[in-house]
């Protein structure tokens, strides 16, 4: 099938927008041109990077050609996607260029193919290659683009403050927090609190309490008895102060009646047997 190049040299729009709610976008880029709209989906990463190449590309413009170039760009053009979007096809490759006689910025979106595509036909018009959108853009332009691109991108789930994964509204299981699902609430088990978690997001986060203290509480299904009160005559051993155990046999073995408890061998053989 014969290549199709869709060029647009003066296009009155080109942005990058979504569809879908955070966490479940589907991103697009569209250009217009007079009664002409046309759509590409793209991956959120790749207008990532065609937004951070962009400045890139300025930025050398101006320094070995000397051409101006607009340090920063206000993002005048807000509005959404033009409904319905019939995606052309699916982006796969990227290239990039500075027409020096028109003075303009070619962005080049190439459809993904299901074998690598040869470099050569970026930028080129060869017959041999996936179909392309190749947009003309000025410098001014450019930076409008690359800055609303990384608005829309941001737009997101925010991200956690430890790993840089994307928040869901119901948290999400942090790789900083040893696998623990991460919310809005953190819990205090002294199981898995790792004190240089707590400094860290009381570095990053204003008013966060990094203070941590807890109780030393038995472990579930313990029998072990917990602290003593104040002013309590029984030992954590169970033994009261005159040496004698709570289920009234003392110290030395012999119970409360005066007998001498029976003589015995235990599964080691030959000893006294030992008190329950």
């Amino acid at each position: 099938m014969a290549r199709t190049i869709h060029e647009f040299r003066r296009p009155e729009r080109f942005v990058a927008g979504t569809v879908g709610q955070p966490g479940d976008r589907t991103f697009f880029l569209q250009v217009t041109s007079g009664a002409q709209t046309l759509s590409v989906q793209i991956e959120k990463q790749q207008v990532v990077i065609l937004a951070d190449r962009l400045g890139y590309l300025l930025d050398e413009v101006e320094r070995r050609f000397g051409t101006p170039v607009p340090a920063e760009a206000d993002v005048t053009d807000t509005s959404p996607l033009e409904m319905p979007i019939d995606a052309e096809f699916h982006v796969g490759s990227m290239g990039l260029g500075w027409d020096a006689e028109a003075a303009s910025v070619v962005v080049e979106l190439l459809a993904v193919t299901d074998e690598p595509i040869d470099e050569d036909v970026i930028l080129d018009d060869t017959a041999a290659g996936p179909d392309t959108v190749r947009v003309f853009l000025t410098a001014e332009a450019a930076r409008e683009f690359s800055a609303r691109s990384q608005r829309v991108v941001a737009a997101g789930r925010p991200t956690c403050p430890l790993c840089n994964q994307p928040l869901d509204p119901g948290g999400h299981i942090c790789a900083r927090s040893n696998g623990y699902k991460r919310d809005g609430e953190f819990s205090r088990s002294l199981e898995f609190v790792d004190p240089e978690v707590l400094a860290m997001l009381g570095r990053l986060m204003p008013g966060f309490d990094a203070a941590f203290e807890a109780e030393d509480l038995p472990a579930p299904g313990s029998d072990a008895p917990g602290p003593a009160a104040d002013g309590d005559d029984t030992h954590d051993n169970g033994t009261d102060d005159n040496g004698t155990d709570d289920n009234g046999t003392d110290d030395n073995g012999s119970d409360e009646s005066g007998g001498d408890a029976p003589g015995g061998t235990g599964p080691g053989g030959g000893g006294p047997a030992g008190r329950t």
